[in-house]
């Protein structure tokens, strides 16, 4: 691959994530810094670490467990934010706002994946 990571979508749209993810966590209750809060940011930077770790990997083999590791980040992401929307701690709208971004980034780290996959298959 010729693109630095920081050149690709997946990376590019997954940064966008974690600055909504840090925006809409800042006005969570006192009570969840330490939990709610810190584990919705950790997830959001565990999605773009996981993508430039695993582009960091010379073997596609290695590269498909650090973006699988991303892809289920995101799912965590999610259920997070529906537990954030069920305890009013953000607006629906913002939800929809987020969960968009979400989608975004799992379609495209799916097809980030596939790619990985046809290559390691034409070994």
């Amino acid at each position: 691959m010729s693109k630095d990571y920081t050149e690709l979508e997946v990376w590019i749209e997954g940064r966008k994530l974690v600055n909504l993810t840090y925006i809409l966590t800042t006005n969570f209750p006192k009570e969840e810094v330490s939990a709610l809060t810190s584990q919705i940011r950790r997830a959001a930077i565990s999605v773009r670490s996981n993508i430039a770790e695993g582009c960091g990997r010379r073997i596609s083999k290695d590269t498909l467990h650090f973006l699988h590791i991303a892809r289920g980040s995101l799912y965590e992401l999610e259920t997070q934010f529906y537990l954030a929307l069920d305890q009013v701690y953000i607006s629906k709208d913002d939800f929809e706002i987020v969960n968009r971004k979400i989608l975004l980034c799992k379609k495209l780290i799916s097809g980030f994946i596939n790619y990985y996959k046809k290559i390691e298959n034409e070994k």
